[in-house]
């Protein structure tokens, strides 16, 4: 995951130096690997801190993020970030902007998927027991009884976590229409190996962290016949997404997934908001950002056009998508939420 983000970071750092950098400034990087750990991500901050960085991409997990947000709005230093928890763009930070969708914005979607595609009345759901998961159960609860979706079974499962033989056990018996995976990708893979192993022949339902191009490598044929929502992908029928996807492959040798777009698009989203300021500073870039429209026509880099509102929270269009034959398959688009 840390990987993905860095490399793609990286990537769009040196495409934007090689053109000049931002306002003719020449961008410098330092990584600090925080080991998915909110006590060293809050750490590592703090002394990023120290030395006023224009801005801070991360962390990526939600835990991390909840567990620092605070420090850089207080600082008021643009924090760029991948969690999705629902609750992070709600704390107040005027500097906190995500790269992918809040849990409040891609629920609604998947919501409408199961009742709409699936056709599913009841469901069953299985997530992750950190801030990441339960903001996305929370949010599909709200989501499913509005729309009249049963929940009959609710299981917690550890990050972390290595044996899911009795949780599929427990689906089984709970006979529900479809089946919820909301776990972190490592967990996911092994989630569907034993899914698989027991036979279990529900529809199997995610977002992002199911779907993966990281869940696939691990989980192999047990990947396949998910199906779900995804927020960024280098499967999805843009060329500037599937031209970004090859560079990225030709230059760390592997196919980069959601975590890599993120990480590619956070240096261009604070070369948009500079430009758009006319100086390159934290406060101006921060400001810029609120209700900024970037288009890929004017910062190619971008790869989709994306809105960000006064809290941060971003909207673009999205895909559902199926893994057939170990390759994630897009079958629809979907709009933004706000035109």
């Amino acid at each position: 995951v840390g990987a993905n983000w860095k490399n793609g970071s990286s990537l769009a750092v040196d495409e934007i130096n090689a053109a000049g950098g931002i306002l003719g400034k020449k961008i410098m990087l330092e990584f600090v690997d925080t080991g998915s750990d909110p006590g060293k991500a809050r750490a590592a901050i703090q002394r990023a801190l120290d030395d006023k960085p224009v801005a801070i991409f991360g962390p990526i997990y939600s835990g991390s993020v909840s567990a620092t947000l605070q420090l850089t709005n207080e600082a008021q230093i643009p924090q760029v970030i991948g969690g999705e928890a629902a609750n992070l763009t709600a704390q107040g930070s005027k500097y906190l902007f995500r790269t992918s969708f809040g849990q409040n914005v891609s629920m609604p979607k998947i919501a409408n998927y199961l009742r709409d595609e699936v056709k599913a009345k009841s469901l069953a759901i299985v997530y992750v027991n950190n801030d990441f998961g339960k903001g996305g159960r929370n949010a599909i609860m709200k989501e499913l009884e509005t729309r009249g979706i049963k929940v009959l079974a609710d299981l917690s499962t550890e990050a972390g976590q290595a044996d899911f033989a009795a949780d599929v056990i427990k689906l089984k018996g709970a006979n529900a229409d479809a089946i919820f995976v909301y776990l972190n990708e490592e967990e996911s893979a092994r989630f569907l190996i034993e899914a698989r192993k027991q036979g279990l022949d529900k529809p199997l339902i995610g977002e992002t962290t199911l779907l993966g191009q990281k869940v696939i490598d691990l989980a192999k044929d047990a990947a396949n016949g998910v199906k779900g929502h995804v927020g960024l992908t280098v499967d999805a029928p843009i060329p500037a997404i599937q031209a970004f996807g090859k560079k990225f492959e030709a230059k760390f040798n592997y196919k980069p997934d959601h975590n890599g777009v993120k990480g590619y698009i956070a240096p261009y989203m604070i070369k948009a908001a500079a430009e758009k300021a006319g100086k390159l500073d934290a406060k101006a870039i921060a400001e810029a950002l609120h209700g900024l429209t970037i288009t890929p026509d004017k910062v190619p880099g971008i790869l989709i056009e994306a809105t960000w509102d006064d809290t941060g929270e971003i909207d673009r269009i999205s895909f559902l998508a199926e893994v057939k034959d170990g390759k994630q398959v897009i079958t629809q688009t979907l709009p933004k939420l706000k035109k």
